[in-house]
Parts: C-alpha cells; structure tokens; sequence
C-alpha cells in the first residue's frame, strides 16, 4: 500500500482539526444553560410568594412551567455532553463520583432519541398547559382556537418524527445485523 501525498495528510489533519470549530458553540450552549437557570429562578422566585394564595389549577400550571425549564436544561446537557463527546473530544474527568453513567456512552443515534423524546415532552407540557388555560378569559383572549389547534398539530408531527426516527434506527440495526 502506497503513502498518502503530505498535501492529502495535511489536508485530512486540517479537516479533523476543524472539529475544534465546535467548541465555541458548546461554549455557547453552557452559557445558555446558565441562562436557563436564571429563568427557572426568575419564575421561582416570582410565583414563590404567591403560593398561599394559589389554586391548584395555577399551582399545576406554575409546576409544569418549572418542568418544562428543567427538561429544556436537561437537552441543552445532552447535547452539550453528548455533542461535544461525539464531534470534538473525549471529555477527560476520569472516574469523578457525580460523572453520569451515560456519559461517554450515548451515540449519535442515542442522542437523536433522547433528543426528540426531551422535544416531545417539552411540547406535551406546553399543550397540557394550554388546554388547562381554557376556559379562562385572559389566556383566552391572547391565545385562540386556531392557535391551540397548531399546537396539536406541531405536537403530532414531533411524536410522528420520533416514531420515524426510532423506525429508522431500529432498521438501521436490523441491517447491521443480518
């Protein structure tokens, strides 16, 4: 077998080292978590005070808010994790005693399915809270039937797509196999 010209090694070395190209965007995304966070404080800190005085369908709603910023949290950690395992490098922590057991071990495929099941409960969270919302004048009045209809809509397609990505996977390893 014949040696690769140094302009083609030289080339494929910068291609590989272009992947560091990510790392800002993860970067980014880190810094969007702490943002998320101040969020989820905000709204804490907003409806903590109020807590004596709410009903138990506002108590619901306030809660699904907080679970709805808490998933997000958790894909933009997937994809922080997992992308920056999967695409740059190998995060090097060792044996820490809080690093998650699914840390190294989830792949592009894994993460595609964490990724759109974390889309569809975030979706199913937001259409749960629109449907208690109505029948109340306010959240009547800003959103209409048209708009929960699309949320119905928007939600379908996401399940559709996560059934049609896990479809896939399953025939892509059925393939593999035989």
């Amino acid at each position: 077998m014949s040696e690769k010209p140094s302009v083609e090694r030289g080339f494929e070395k910068g291609l590989f080292a272009a992947r560091w190209l990510m790392a800002p965007m993860y970067l980014g995304l880190a810094i969007a978590l702490g943002m998320l966070t101040v969020v989820f404080v905000r709204e804490l800190a907003y409806y903590l005070p109020q807590v004596l005085e709410m009903n138990s369908e506002k108590a619901i709603l306030v809660i699904l808010t907080l679970i709805d910023l808490t998933l997000a949290g958790n894909l933009l950690l997937i994809v922080l994790f997992s992308g920056y395992e999967s695409f740059v490098s190998e995060l090097d922590i060792g044996d820490h005693v809080d690093r998650p057991e699914w840390m190294g071990t989830v792949d592009f495929s894994a993460m595609k399915m964490k990724l759109i099941a974390s889309i569809v409960a975030i979706s199913g969270i937001h259409l749960l809270k629109r449907f208690m919302e109505i029948g109340q004048e306010k959240a009547d009045a800003m959103y209409g039937n048209t708009e929960l209809f699309w949320l119905v809509i928007i939600h379908i397609v996401f399940v559709l797509s996560g059934v049609l990505l896990a479809a896939m996977d399953w025939m892509s390893a059925r393939a593999k196999k035989g």
